[in-house]
């Protein structure tokens, strides 16, 4: 099966943080913004972004004299004993972080082995997760998962998951045309939030944006009521800012 990978701001600010986190290792002692930004050719606003976002996360510390150096959490992460763990509690930390600015339940996605599986999801009593009234390994054809996971396969990848799940009418909204659905796949920008407007259950809204690390297929997603429905544009925008971190835990 083969993926139909195009990059996306949060791929880009990963790369970019990436570059950073090299240099910074690199410079066992610290090592000052200004050469930073010389060193991997960020311009000032984009750097000053990208360290305060890569501080936040612990992945950087600065010291007393204004140099940065290598963060805790990313020692952790690069220590192979420890990693899996390390990367599930850090993922979690920045999911639960995006449910409380976002004001939206969080949901990471990963397409593994012909299948959607939610591998980890921040809610709370403000911020119920969406029922799961229909398992959502069969209704990828209603969900702004489904949709997002499979918008990353090439056109035979999408047919074979399609032919294995059939699409069932879950709600009135729900496409069951698979010719529909495929053109509107194909024609889904990468760079653009893909959208559930209670295509899978009555009562909620879904946003939805590809986050992909090598050759895996996955996604960043929250969900609304539909009484916040007017928010979910705006909170899309931010779940896809929001993003770069997540992809870059599992990025390193």
């Amino acid at each position: 099966m083969a993926l139909k990978h195009e990059p996306t701001v949060p791929y880009h600010s990963a790369q970019d943080a990436l570059r950073v986190l090299e240099t910074v290792a690199q410079h066992s002692s610290g090592v000052l913004d200004t050469e930073i930004g010389r060193r991997t050719g960020l311009d000032t606003d984009r750097l000053a972004i990208l360290l305060r976002m890569l501080r936040r996360e612990g992945y950087v510390e600065q010291v007393a004299d204004g140099a940065y150096v290598s963060g805790a959490a990313l020692g952790r992460l690069a220590s192979a004993g420890e990693r899996d763990q390390a990367l599930h509690e850090k993922v979690q930390q920045t999911i639960d972080r995006l449910r409380d600015t976002v004001g939206a339940a969080i949901y990471l996605s990963r397409y593994i082995d012909g299948e959607i599986h939610i591998s980890q999801y921040a809610d709370g009593p403000a911020t119920p997760a969406v029922n799961e009234w229909v398992d959502f390994r069969s209704s990828g054809h209603a969900t702004a998962i489904g949709k997002s996971l499979l918008g990353q396969l090439d056109h035979d990848g999408r047919r074979d998951h399609l032919s294995r799940h059939k699409m069932a009418r879950l709600t009135s909204r729900t496409i069951t045309n698979e010719r529909l659905l495929l053109s509107r796949l194909g024609a889904q920008p990468p760079t653009v939030p893909v959208l559930d407007l209670q295509e899978y259950a009555i009562g909620t809204v879904c946003a939805a944006v590809p986050i992909t690390a090598g050759s895996s297929v996955g996604c960043l997603a929250l969900s609304l009521p539909v009484e916040h429905a007017h928010r979910l544009r705006r909170a899309a925008d931010s779940l896809n800012r929001g993003a770069a971190p997540v992809l870059l835990s599992m990025a390193i």
